[in-house]
């Protein structure tokens, strides 16, 4: 079966669902194939208050309001031998609340709206190749559930396959593993609990333990708790050897912090438990010719932070205002594919030094899982880290030596107080607002910046900007 699209997404989850409905809204034919039929489970259900202006340009705002899920208005934090909260609603963020989201649901909900929108959305369709003619992607193959083959040519693909990574697993793209971050994670859902003391309402909390890991609790809206613990390989198979089991072990670790323990006194494990390793890796191209990597196909980072939607639909807005400028001619597609590269891996690389940061107030400093969150050397060698630092904290103090210390600096400036705020924590700093997106000619990647009204799409900024090529 041959078939023709202008925009081919693959991957229904945040990543593909938004960018697919953000270019039929204006009126692209749009076609996404999605290998599962949802509602699916998936992990990833704390959001930042970033996704509020990216619902709100996709039409789906009022969607996910009226779901009844739970409304997140911060965070806390009992990390590093500190308690500290964090509040959306404070001045500079761009959105007072976010959302605890069971994730079958709300990525259905967005699935739906892309349907809604006008894209033809093909369940159970698994994407078996990519095919190029003379470097650049023109059309998949793909089959079905009940055995039909075909393929679809395209104008551009997304590549939104999560982290099965549709391109890299062609060789299309390659991706490199970062030497931190090489971590397991281990969770399950309990009824019963009770909500966190002294947090802001709907908050996650996250806690250090003090040798080996740290713990998230999200609570969900059909009254279960996600409660997670996050370890190093090396500590979370010692640990299983000398408990016995994986659920041994993680009974011993909420055991290990006290404020967890009390809020799940009484509560009882409603599920088996999942386990996934949480690799962390970049890609050295997040785009070429006929094809954008968005979300997970292009990197993926530590939850830590719970920035795997935020990534997501952030790359995903960015990428469909670049494939609509490029359709529209209205921008050049090697000056879209520029300003991708350079728009996505920024938003990429803060976060990830923000995260290294973060990890260097963990709890137990002599500990084997604090050694190995560090960013080694080879982790650095190939990241604007100067940049990254300097998008992530402005109107420092003299930054000459930022070049080959980035990582140090930024946590020294992240764990001063901020003025008026409690002396602790980094600083009262939070997570969305470290990746803005790029809608000012002062925010410009190389030399374009966006304009979400009525529809996203590029504009040149009225000055000169660093740019750099795809896979710099």
């Amino acid at each position: 079966m041959q078939e023709k699209t202008e925009v081919l997404v693959t991957g229904g989850g945040p990543a593909g669902s938004t960018a697919a409905a953000l270019l039929a809204r204006q009126g692209f034919e749009v076609t996404l194939l999605e290998k599962d039929h949802f509602p699916r489970y998936h992990v990833g259900e704390s959001l930042l208050p970033s996704l509020l202006p990216v619902l709100d340009v996709m039409g789906a705002r009022e969607l996910v309001e009226q779901h009844g899920f739970v409304r997140k208005t911060g965070a806390f934090y009992g990390w590093g031998g500190q308690e500290w909260s964090l509040e959306f609603d404070e001045p500079g963020r761009p959105a007072p609340y976010s959302f605890q989201v069971v994730r079958a649901e709300f990525d259905a909900l967005l699935l739906q709206h892309a349907r809604d929108m006008g894209v033809t959305v093909r369940e159970g369709v698994t994407v078996r190749g990519v095919g190029l003619q003379e470097g650049r992607a023109t059309t998949a193959a793909w089959s079905t559930q009940d055995g039909r083959r075909g393929e679809t040519a395209f104008q551009y693909l997304v590549d939104a396959s999560g982290r099965a990574g549709l391109l890299s697993a062609r060789n299309v793209t390659t991706r490199r593993f970062h030497d931190a971050f090489r971590n397991v994670a281990a969770w399950g859902y309990w009824a019963g609990a009770t909500a966190l003391p002294q947090a802001p309402q709907g908050s996650i909390g996250v806690f250090s333990l003090p040798d080996h890991g740290w713990l998230w609790a999200i609570p969900l809206h059909d009254g279960t708790l996600s409660v997670g613990l996050v370890t190093d390989k090396h500590s979370f198979n010692q640990a299983r050897r000398r408990t016995g089991s994986t659920e041994a072990l993680y009974r011993q670790a909420l055991a290990q912090c006290a404020l967890l323990a009390g809020i799940l006194e009484g509560a009882d494990l409603v599920s088996g438990l999942k386990v996934e390793s949480d690799y962390s890796y970049v890609s050295d191209r997040f785009c070429g010719p006929g094809y954008f990597l968005a979300g997970d196909a292009a990197c993926f980072l530590d939850p830590l932070l719970s920035t795997g939607v935020h990534l997501a639909m952030h790359s995903a807005l960015l990428s469909a205002a670049s494939i609509a400028g490029t359709l529209r001619e209205e921008v050049r597609e090697t000056d879209a594919q520029r300003f991708y590269q350079t728009a996505y891996r920024h938003a990429y690389e803060r976060l990830l030094v923000l995260v290294s940061a973060f990890y260097r107030i963990h709890a137990g400093h002599d500990s084997y899982f604090r050694d190995a969150q560090l960013l080694s050397h080879r982790d650095q060698q190939d990241l604007r880290l100067h940049e990254s630092f300097l998008n992530i904290i402005t109107g420092a103090d003299d930054l000459h030596d930022a070049q080959h210390n980035t990582v140090d600096l930024l946590h020294r400036k992240l764990t001063r107080p901020l003025p008026g705020r409690p002396d602790h924590g980094l600083g009262g700093h939070g997570t969305s607002h470290m990746t803005p997106l790029p809608v000012r000619p002062d925010q410009a990647a190389a030399g374009l910046h966006l304009e979400l009204s009525p529809h996203p799409r590029l504009r040149h900024a009225h000055r000169t900007t660093v740019t750099a090529e795809p896979g710099a």
